[in-house]
């Protein structure tokens, strides 16, 4: 029941034909990555690369690069996590129907690791330089593990409720780390193994740190998963595996897993910090040089079968956004259970995730009136951002179930359409000014430091938005190319923005908001996005919510037509404005070496690897 070891899971989807091998010499530098990330958009198989030039392993990537390859993986488990999940919604049902719950408590055995005293993992000791020095994008800073579990413990409360196990950045080599003694460990904000890591300073000793790459899928799944506290990550990698979880102690130290294809021991030290980056991110930028935290290196074992899981991580979609989505299915019914009143919450992919969440919620505070403006809307969304890594949003739109059941926060469109009918821009725009925002983020005022805004829309709509250009428009100079987004948002090239924005705001924004003051728009037209290439940012849904969200921060970026501000609250009258434009200070965005991409385009010809495969 489930797979306990990658090699199983590999075989397995080759029999059944969702893996193909790649005998083809290609390099890490680059080469496995690029090929990887075009099977990926073409939905392609597994990938198992069998003779990459620097390293004697095999790497396997594209694992869970479909939600249904994902879901297929996970085959074995997923009705009891269903099971699970309606207990926790509907406890009496297993009292009314004890048959349909009968899985339930078998799952249940598996939360608990078991300790045993060895396993494959202990077959070979290596190097860190033997490890594959898999480099994805031409200005990455060195080679990085790009799928590592990083487990840690608490040093007040060790053991498997103080544990934690996250996926969080590792660099293997270049920038300043010792050869075969140092790498970088990258984790943003709100993750757990801060607080471990936090402790080590306060008591002033290192923090033991184990990684693990590759074993039983689940567990790869595992490190991704947001639980909430005082649910493991490894007893969910035992509920999703289908088994208890075997778990190696060595001399003392952190357990391991035993079926685990490399582990990886050593400690941070807490008053030890390099430079770490840059590296291609799932923004779709480079994440910059900063320091990070250290790992010094114990020992590195591995199976003598040994295969390296590896990702590219870029501009949504990538192979991370099954993990998403298949995360949703899991867990979305449990929402309500954590954000009381709140019936979805969509973190948006295309959006990079962290920058744009959609929520639908309910107004539950005056039922004997009509609804006619936010109410505990307000309060639902300062509960989201309150919540996990759900407080790292910039942009958070919430709208009320009651003015409309059957709203999707998935259909983005109809979402937004929803939301742009009943906003009023004078009442329903709510900022947070100089507070957290993502690690990987460059929009805010410094490293993890921006802003936060929250768009409340209830009540009958205001508007009726359509999906064509005004007739009449006017427009300053070096702003062109309006363009349709979707109904009621308009898209506008503007002039290049030189600077970083200042105390005041930029100017030609601030002409752009008197010029449509005075040749108004059309009611119909609820918002303006200003950026770079407006064809490029309306030629679709993808474009337009990455372009929009990854380059703006709120408190510095959204203006107003008719702006003002009373009794501490700003809004505006006419058109909200948001300057989507690059500025100086944003991270690069990531492209391929052309050289990479033609090699890959030669596998895709006839008789090559990739042939009908993208």
């Amino acid at each position: 029941m489930g797979y306990k070891n990658l090699q199983s899971c590999v075989a397995d989807l080759e029999r059944h034909g969702m893996l193909i091998r790649i005998d083809e010499p290609l390099s890490l530098n680059m080469e496995v990555g690029a090929v990887q990330r075009r099977v990926y958009a073409a939905g392609g198989p597994a990938l198992l690369f069998t003779n990459v030039k620097e390293t004697a392993f095999p790497l396997l990537g594209n694992l869970f690069g479909t939600l249904e390859r994902t879901r297929w993986i996970f085959r074995d488990t997923l009705d009891v996590i269903e099971s699970l999940v309606r207990l926790k919604l509907h406890p009496m049902e297993a009292l009314r129907h004890p048959l349909k719950f009968r899985g339930a408590p078998m799952g249940a055995l598996h939360l608990l690791p078991r300790r045993v005293s060895g396993g494959p993992v202990l077959d070979c000791i290596i190097s860190s330089s033997e490890l594959p020095q898999l480099v994805s994008w031409p200005r990455d800073g060195g080679a990085f593990i790009t799928l590592p579990q990083v487990y840690s413990e608490s040093l007040q409360s060790p053991g498997l409720r103080g544990g934690n196990l996250g996926m969080y950045r590792v660099q293997i080599s270049g920038n300043e780390y010792s050869p075969d003694r140092e790498m970088g460990v990258h984790y943003q904000i709100h993750r757990g193994i801060g607080v471990h890591h936090r402790e080590a300073v306060e008591r002033g000793v290192p923090l033991p740190v184990n990684i693990f790459v590759g074993g039983a899928p689940s567990m790869t799944m595992a490190a991704v998963m947001p639980l909430p506290e005082g649910m493991p990550e490894l007893s969910f990698a035992g509920l999703l595996g289908g088994h208890r979880v075997p778990m190696v102690t060595r001399a003392g130290g952190l357990p391991f897993p035993a079926q685990a294809d490399f582990v990886i021991r050593g400690t941070i030290d807490p008053a030890k910090v390099k430079p770490e980056g840059p590296f291609g991110d799932h923004l779709g930028y480079y994440s910059l040089v900063h320091d990070f935290p250290v790992l010094d290196i114990k020992e590195i074992f591995c199976r003598r079968d040994a295969i390296w899981p590896f990702t590219t991580v870029g501009r949504p979609p990538q192979e991370d956004t099954s993990f998403g989505t298949f995360i949703h299915e899991l867990t979305g019914e449990l929402i309500p259970t954590v954000l009381p009143g709140i019936c979805e919450v969509h973190a948006v992919d295309a959006a990079g995730v962290h920058p744009l969440l959609l929520a639908i919620g309910s107004e539950r505070y005056t039922p004997y009136n009509p609804l006619s403006e936010p109410q505990e809307l307000l309060t639902q969304a300062n509960a989201i951002l309150g919540h996990g890594q759900l407080s790292l949003a910039k942009f958070l739109f919430i709208a009320a179930r009651e003015d409309n059941a059957d709203l999707d926060t998935h259909n983005i469109r109809e979402y937004f359409t929803h939301v742009l009918e009943r906003v009023d821009w004078r009442r329903d725009v709510h900022f947070q000014t100089m507070t957290t925002i993502d690690t990987l983020d460059y929009t805010g005022h410094g490293l993890n430091r921006g802003s936060k805004v929250v768009i409340a829309a209830a009540g009958a709509p205001r508007r009726s938005l359509e999906g064509t250009l005004p007739a009449q428009m006017e427009l300053p100079a070096g702003f062109r190319r309006p363009t349709v987004a979707m109904p009621g948002i308009l898209v506008i090239s503007g002039p290049a923005c030189a600077a970083r924005k200042k105390q005041g705001g930029d100017p030609d924004i601030k002409e752009l908001c008197r010029v449509l003051r005075e040749h108004p728009l059309p009611e119909a037209c609820a918002m303006v996005v200003v950026v770079d290439d407006s064809e490029f940012a309306a030629r679709t849904e993808e474009n337009f919510l990455w372009v929009t969200f990854t380059r703006s921060n709120p408190a510095t970026d959204i203006y107003g037509v008719g702006a003002f501000t009373e009794s501490k609250h700003w809004g505006c009258t006419g058109p909200l404005i948001i300057d989507a434009r690059t500025k100086a200070g944003h991270a690069p965005g990531l492209e391929e070496d052309p050289a990479v991409t033609r090699r890959v385009e030669e596998l895709a010809a006839q008789g090559g690897p990739l042939f009908q495969v993208i």
